[in-house]
């Protein structure tokens, strides 16, 4: 008997998944790179410095345009955010989690695709469209509830005069540092370490909360997004130090992610880094 088309396409769901993550991840990092719809320049924001806050710049920058976005006031108006610009807040956080979360979600994917296309055939399942694409939706979901929070804090930050209007990063040695020592004690705590653990064992996370079709499918996706919120919400915080749209900073957050998931020394990874977080914000309260 001869396979149908959907036959031959539920066998290439491992290629498919990899492929629309890819142009997922790529579209998300280009939104970015072209200024996230803010009228600023990514690369203008982009800066190298030990203590970034000393660099933080209060006032106008050449060459960088707000007229953009309408934050209700003027260019670059604290706490004068209109919804619109609050849209496109959460909207360039939520692309910046989506960059940088994808690849580290990436293996738990595919596993579930794996996993769902053994299911359908043993004959488990019977419900043969599109169960991955509803555990990724799951997944974005969840990181995009920590994008409006992300973005109501930025605001909150931004209005206190502690984050820069321009530079989208901390102005303040002792936000600076606070954050920090924070993302360093607990990238060393239990919690962290408990959320770590489901994060990078996915075949036993997948096998003791599987649900079927694509209801069930979604709130697994929105589980495995909780417990990596709840192993990497520290480490976005770090972006309110380095600069929100600071290139150098998405993209070694990026990379430390996917190390403390998919490499052998992950744990160690993370808790080297967290050791040298809370040095660095040491250094930055007594020095800086």
């Amino acid at each position: 008997m001869s396979e149908g088309p959907l036959e031959r396409l539920l066998r290439r769901d491992r290629t498919i998944t990899l492929a629309g993550l890819l142009v997922l991840c790529a579209l998300a990092w280009f939104y970015i790179l072209t200024g996230a719809g803010l009228g600023m320049s990514a690369w203008r924001m982009t800066t190298l410095s030990l203590f970034p806050h000393q660099a933080a710049d209060m006032g106008s920058m050449p060459g960088m345009d707000m007229s953009g976005v309408d934050m209700g006031g003027g260019a670059a108006s604290p706490g004068a955010w209109r919804p619109g610009a609050f849209a496109l807040m959460v909207a360039m956080w939520w692309a910046m989690m989506i960059a940088m979360m994808s690849p580290s979600a990436a293996p738990t994917i595919l596993l579930y695709a794996r996993v769902h296309r053994h299911a359908l055939a043993q004959g488990q399942l019977q419900d043969r469209l599109a169960p991955t694409a509803a555990f990724a939706a799951g997944y974005l979901l969840v990181w995009l509830g920590f994008s409006i929070v992300a973005s109501a804090l930025h605001w909150g930050l931004e209005r206190s005069g502690l984050v820069s209007a321009m530079m989208m990063g901390s102005q303040s040695r002792w936000l600076s540092g606070a954050v920090l020592i924070a993302a360093g004690l607990y990238q060393l705590s239990p919690l962290k370490q408990a959320c770590l653990a489901h994060c990078r064992a996915p075949a036993s996370f997948l096998a003791r909360h599987w649900r079927p079709h694509a209801s069930g499918a979604l709130r697994l996706g929105a589980l495995h997004g909780a417990y990596c919120v709840g192993c990497c919400w520290m480490l976005m915080a770090l972006l309110f130090v380095g600069g929100v749209m600071n290139l150098v900073w998405i993209a070694m957050l990026a990379l430390l992610v996917l190390a403390e998931k998919a490499f052998p020394a992950g744990r160690w990874v993370g808790r080297a880094a967290g050791a040298a977080l809370i040095v660095w914000g040491l250094a930055t309260l007594v020095v800086a």
